[in-house]
């Protein structure tokens, strides 16, 4: 018998998403509130960007202002030239926002900047996509939990026999011999400078192996004081040459 369409649900209701213009009007007006308290402006890039370093970075500088968004948006903000530029010189900056890029609003000294990020770097699971920094084999015989050779030797666990099923799923031609997950030849994980796939990125994770580095480079600063800006890069060289 055929169902009645009089007993059936129809749902009308969706979650309802922030416009993109309203984000873009309020990073563009949060962006030009703060270069108001603010004497210095950054241009950084991210490699293995995550979320949760840059809220790091935010703690760590309660009194400076972290943007991350569109960079359009940004360099709208900013001024495009010299003619709309918010503050005196910033247009300057706007050549700088391309790519993976952020903005870095502070009163701190750029020194103090410079050698904070200079130093400053965490370290995450790959994901998928992103270019291997190593390479990684696990060799035949008992398979350990950090997936390397001497195990036992090093105080290592073997690889929980409960894993077996886990890691032959993902294409390791594992087997179980007397409770312990083991290889009868070496499997090749990944090889440095190879773009990894999901598989991958999950025996890498398996194995505990944090090599994507979350680091930001910072390109260039605007100061108030004179409009001017500068790139850090030369200037580190321009300081290295005269300490020689």
């Amino acid at each position: 018998m055929p169902k009645s369409r009089r007993n059936k649900l129809i749902t009308l209701s969706k979650v309802q998403k922030q416009p993109s213009r309203e984000k873009n009007e309020r990073l563009y007006t949060a962006i030009r509130e703060e270069l108001e308290g603010h004497t210095y402006a950054f241009i950084f890039s991210v490699d293995n960007m995550r979320n949760t370093f840059l809220k790091d970075i935010r703690a760590q500088w309660e009194d400076s202002r972290l943007f991350f968004g569109k960079t359009k948006v940004m360099a709208k903000a900013l001024g495009l030239t010299p003619a709309d530029e918010y503050r005196d010189g910033i247009s300057k900056l706007v050549p700088h926002l391309h790519g993976n890029v952020g903005l870095f609003l502070t009163s701190h000294a750029p020194e103090e900047i410079i050698n904070f990020f200079k130093v400053y770097s965490a370290t995450d699971y790959p994901r998928s996509g992103a270019v291997s920094p190593i390479s990684f084999t696990i060799p035949a015989g008992i398979i350990y939990s950090d997936g390397e050779a001497d195990g036992a030797a090093r105080g290592i666990e073997p690889l929980a026999h409960s894993l077996e099923t886990t890691i032959r799923s993902l294409n390791v031609p594992t087997r179980l011999v007397k409770g312990k997950v083991t290889l009868d030849q070496e499997y090749v994980v990944c090889r440095e400078g190879q773009v990894l796939d999901s598989r991958q990125t999950r025996l890498l994770k398996l194995f505990g192996k944090e090599v994507a580095e979350f680091k930001i480079k910072l390109i260039a600063y605007w100061s108030a004081a004179d409009g001017s800006v500068t790139e850090v890069e030369e200037e580190e060289e321009a300081n290295e040459e005269m300490k020689e």
